[in-house]
């Protein structure tokens, strides 16, 4: 009795053990999280691998819902509405979904997201927004399922997904410049200097109103003094982007004289090489 007592309990000793075994999954989960503009955008995906198969057409029939990855559903979650060509998606989270073709693919935004795999019923209900993208041939083989980010300015980004030979890619834009102007016309009935500098360093990396943009810089530097070498600077670039090559280049030696003594070398690099290129137009 006590040797079959003795064998239960290292039995149990055994399979504990065993069940704490970790092994990796065969299609590994990712997360992508980019800043695009003013908005948080994030994708959380499962990455299944070719393994030497036929994906599209075989593996994944042409004509059929899919839920663009393995395991549970794959999220896209944005803070803010994305904007597709004439269509608006609302900010907030929801499963990405795609119905693959020959030539072309169709994405779904599904506004339930808690699904393991596809919903036991779908609902066209929850479609939040669909739209047919071409479909591109890679010549080279994309082993394990990607989607990313890319070409992200500050008014969008492109969702790039490839897979096998097939790549898509759906652009979007953001609202972002209106909620900048909208910031900046609100900020503006009371600003202090940093205020005035990233509202003209704004104007000027879009290329708009550039005269504005150096009376906000302008200010910006008298309200900080001479000592900000980032904010002269910037006020240098917009003399020169408005004509005053050669009060760009005094500007540019004050923001030289500061940053020397801030031992920003960087600074005084890119203010150097300015003021060369600037002394040709003088």
């Amino acid at each position: 009795m006590k040797k079959l007592i003795f064998s239960l309990l290292i039995g149990a000793c055994i399979n504990s053990a065993t069940s704490q075994i970790q092994t990796p999954k065969a299609s590994p989960l990712a997360k992508v999280e980019q800043k695009v503009g003013l908005a948080d955008i994030s994708i959380s995906y499962s990455r299944p691998s070719v393994r030497g198969r036929v994906i599209f057409g075989d593996v994944l029939p042409f004509g059929e819902i899919w839920r663009l990855g393995a395991n549970e559903n794959t999220k896209i979650t944005s803070s803010d509405a994305m904007i597709f060509g004439k269509d608006t998606l609302a900010a907030g989270t929801y499963g990405l979904y795609a119905k693959p073709e020959k030539k072309q693919w169709e994405i779904y935004f599904y506004t339930e997201t808690n699904n393991w795999g596809m919903p036991e019923v779908w609902s066209d209900s929850k479609v939040a927004y669909k739209t047919i993208i071409p479909l591109e041939e890679k010549k080279d083989i994309q082993e394990n399922l990607s989607i990313t980010l890319e070409n992200i300015t500050n008014d969008g980004a492109n969702i790039q997904i490839e897979w096998a030979y097939a790549k898509i890619v759906l652009p979007f834009k953001l609202a972002t410049k209106e909620k900048v102007l909208a910031s900046i016309q609100k900020t503006m009935s009371g600003p202090q200097a940093n205020d005035y500098h990233q509202a003209a360093n704004y104007y000027f990396t879009e290329n708009m109103d550039l005269k504005q943009a150096l009376l906000w810089s302008t200010k910006a530097v008298e309200l900080r003094g001479e000592s900000a070498y980032w904010m002269t600077r910037l006020k240098a670039q917009l003399q020169a982007a408005n004509g005053d090559f050669k009060g760009a280049i005094e500007t540019a030696k004050l923001s030289i004289k500061a940053a020397t003594a801030d031992g920003d070398m960087n600074y005084v690099k890119m203010n150097e090489a300015s003021i060369e290129t600037w002394s040709k137009n003088k």
